[in-house]
C-alpha cells in the first residue's frame, strides 16, 4: 500500500505573523491518496475545480476574503490524481474529515466515488441551521448526485481511546474513521495503517498548528482565534486535543490539515508519476 501526501489548496490568510508566528501566513490543505489493491482512497479533497469557476459559490465569500485561497488548478486533487498516472474514476472511496469547503470542495470532481462521512456531519451540512453553518457548508458541492455512505462513529470500537469504525469492507486496508469531536458536528480523523506496522492519523481540523500537539508552546494568536471561532464544542475540542497528545506519545503519527510544516515533514517528495516497468 502506497500513501501520497498532497497539498490540495494553498491559502494565504489575512493576519500574517498572527497566523504564522513570523512572516507571511501560509496554510495548506493536506490530503492523502492511498493506493490499495482495489483502487484509490482519497482522504479529504481540498478545493475542487468548481472553486476556480465560482469561488463564492464553492467556498463562500467570507472564506475567500479571509482565508484567501490561491485556487490553483494544479493543486486540485483531481489534477494530482492524473499527474500520478491515474484516472479520477480510479478513486473508489473518498473519506472526508468534515464537509467544510477546504476539505470537501473537490467532491464534484469524483462523481464515481463513494463518499464516507459521519452521519451527524452530513445532517448538519444539509440542514445548514444558523448563520455559522450557512457560511460553513456550501450546497453547490453536493447539489449533484453523490454516493453517500454515512457512519455513526460515536458508537464505534475503541482505537487508542477514540471511538472509531471501519468504513470499508474487508477487501480494503483497515482504515478507520476516528471521532475527533469539537470542530464541527461530525468531525472525524482518518487512521491509516502503514506497511511498517505503524499508524498515521489525519486529524483534520482538530487542531491547526503543530505546537498544539507538541506541547512546546502556545500556537500563534491568530491560530487560537481561528480554532475558537470555528469550533462547535469547546470542551469537546480541548478533550480531543489532549487525547491526540496521548496518541502521539503512544507512537501514532498525528498531523492536521493546515500546518505547512507538518505537511512538508510527511511529503518528502513532490507528486510524481509512479515508475513504469
Amino acid at each position: 500500500m502506497r500513501i501520497h501526501h498532497l497539498n490540495c489548496g494553498t491559502m494565504r490568510p489575512i493576519g500574517g505573523r498572527l497566523i504564522s508566528g513570523g512572516g507571511p501566513a501560509r496554510l495548506v490543505a493536506h490530503c492523502l491518496l492511498i493506493e490499495a489493491d482495489g483502487g484509490l482512497v482519497l482522504v479529504d479533497t481540498g478545493f475542487g475545480l468548481s472553486a476556480l469557476a465560482d469561488p463564492v459559490a464553492a467556498v463562500g465569500g467570507m472564506f475567500v476574503r479571509t482565508a484567501r485561497p490561491v485556487l490553483d488548478a494544479a493543486e486540485a486533487a483531481v489534477t494530482q490524481v492524473r499527474t500520478l498516472g491515474y484516472d479520477p474514476a480510479d478513486v473508489r472511496h473518498v473519506l472526508v474529515t468534515h464537509l467544510d469547503p477546504d476539505h470537501a470542495g473537490g467532491l464534484p470532481d469524483f462523481p464515481d466515488a463513494e463518499v464516507h462521512v459521519h452521519v451527524a456531519e452530513h445532517r448538519a451540512a444539509l440542514a445548514r441551521r444558523g448563520m455559522a453553518d450557512r457560511n460553513r457548508y456550501r450546497p453547490s458541492l453536493w447539489d449533484h448526485e453523490l454516493r453517500w455512505s454515512l457512519h455513526d462513529v460515536d458508537g464505534g470500537e475503541d482505537w487508542f481511546g477514540f471511538p472509531s469504525v471501519r468504513p470499508l469492507d474487508e477487501s480494503w486496508p483497515p482504515i478507520r474513521l476516528v471521532r475527533l469531536a469539537g470542530h464541527t458536528a461530525g468531525h472525524v480523523g482518518v487512521a491509516v495503517p502503514t506497511d511498517a506496522g505503524t499508524w498515521l492519523l489525519h486529524a483534520g481540523d482538530a487542531y491547526f498548528h503543530r505546537v498544539t500537539i507538541d506541547g512546546t508552546a502556545r500556537p500563534p494568536l491568530g491560530i487560537r482565534l481561528e480554532e475558537a471561532s470555528t469550533q462547535t464544542d469547546r470542551a469537546a475540542r480541548l478533550t480531543t486535543v489532549a487525547k491526540l497528545r496521548a496518541a502521539r506519545q503512544a507512537g501514532i503519527e498525528v498531523f492536521c490539515s493546515h500546518d505547512p510544516v507538518e505537511y512538508e515533514r510527511q511529503a518528502s517528495t513532490r507528486v510524481e508519476p509512479p515508475p513504469t516497468d
